[in-house]
């Protein structure tokens, strides 16, 4: 697997709140997107500029607003004005190296996580920086390229199914999040069909390529659990959390969301033991064959030192030797070197050597 590029990091001693861009360079152009709902009717999918991203008025619909691509720190800056945004969050937004986490700042909510994918070709994880602000009736996403995990969400939206439209602004960010969580299990699901390739390759066939392999998806799954785990925390906090900006209904939800998380989290750290234990299986593997090799060698020999025995005995340039000149020497010698080597092997495979 090709190595991951490092990603540029904040200068030592620069001032907190400062609002830059930490992460793989990119060059496309930001594009925000906005999605307006309510129980009556929604505005469906439409590209604005920064002028119109604002927090609705008294009495207007839900409003969600998709930001793809945080490397613009201009962009940030002014969605930090528009919707009163703290400097230190528009500082984690922009550091794609962010662990995730939730902060309520009493007028909104901020949550940070990862989106993983995962390459079965290259048995390798990817993970996104998501952002997400839960405001009054609305919320703000944020993620690093186009393309994600929330095109359900839209659906729902526009189909009107489920009670998404007739929830408010926390029912959304509780979608979100359960979006990106239910997509943690494709990925679980993908990483174990490669676990059970792997496993029967590592008792059938082991090669270097196998225990290479056993390597990569143990550091990939370092990486899943740092994605992992502090999600649990985050939504924990939503349950527990006395915001005025979460009903006490969505927070149900949010209760079920982190038992998905615990889930997730198991299944993880189970397929971490498993990796540990194919580690254990291939070294035994190797020894085994190795032994099977050494087993097949050491009955060569055994077989071939007696005969050696005796031809070195012949072999030797004396010249009275009681059966040198015997016409019948040569072939009485075959025939002992013959009875020998099957009398051995008889011996091994009657004691299970063979």
């Amino acid at each position: 697997m090709a190595r991951r590029k490092r990603s540029a990091r904040k200068p030592a001693g620069s001032s907190p709140g400062t609002v830059m861009y930490i992460g793989r360079e990119r060059t496309q152009a930001v594009q925000i997107k906005r999605i307006r709902y309510s129980p009556d009717g929604f505005e469906d999918l439409t590209s604005v500029g920064i002028a119109e991203c604002k927090p609705p008025g008294d009495g207007e619909a839900v409003t969600w607003f998709n930001v793809e691509g945080i490397h613009d720190t201009k962009i940030l800056e002014s969605l930090g004005e528009a919707f009163g945004i703290h400097s230190l969050v528009l500082e984690d937004i922009g550091n794609t190296g962010q662990r995730p986490k939730l902060e309520d700042f009493d007028s909104y909510i901020f949550v940070t996580l990862k989106m993983i994918t995962y390459d079965q070709k290259k048995r390798s994880l990817a993970s996104e920086h998501v952002s997400l602000i839960l405001g009054d009736r609305y919320v703000l996403s944020l993620q690093e390229d186009p393309g994600d995990v929330f095109e359900q969400v839209r659906g729902r939206i526009r189909t009107g199914k489920g009670r998404i439209r007739r929830c408010g602004a926390d029912y959304l960010l509780f979608s979100l999040m359960d979006a990106v969580v239910d997509y943690y299990f494709e990925v679980l699901e993908q990483l174990s069909d490669d676990l059970e390739d792997l496993e029967q390759e590592v008792v059938e066939r082991p090669t270097p390529e196998t225990l290479r392999s056993v390597h990569v998806l143990k550091r990939e799954m370092i990486l899943l659990r740092r994605s992992v785990w502090p999600v649990r925390e985050a939504v924990n906090m939503l349950v527990r959390d006395e915001s005025n900006l979460v009903t006490d209904g969505t927070r149900l939800f949010f209760r079920d969301l982190y038992d998905h998380t615990i889930q997730v989290i198991d299944t993880v750290e189970t397929f971490r033991d498993i990796l540990s234990g194919l580690l254990d299986v291939y070294l035994s593997s190797i020894s085994n064959r190795m032994n099977e090799i050494m087993k097949v060698l050491t009955i060569m020999s055994s077989i071939f030192i007696p005969l050696t025995f005796i031809v070195g005995v012949y072999g030797m340039n004396f010249k009275y030797m009681p059966e040198l000149e015997w016409e019948l020497g040569y072939s009485v010698t075959w025939l002992v070197m013959i009875v020998i080597a099957v009398g051995l092997l008889a011996v091994f495979r009657r004691r299970g050597w063979m």
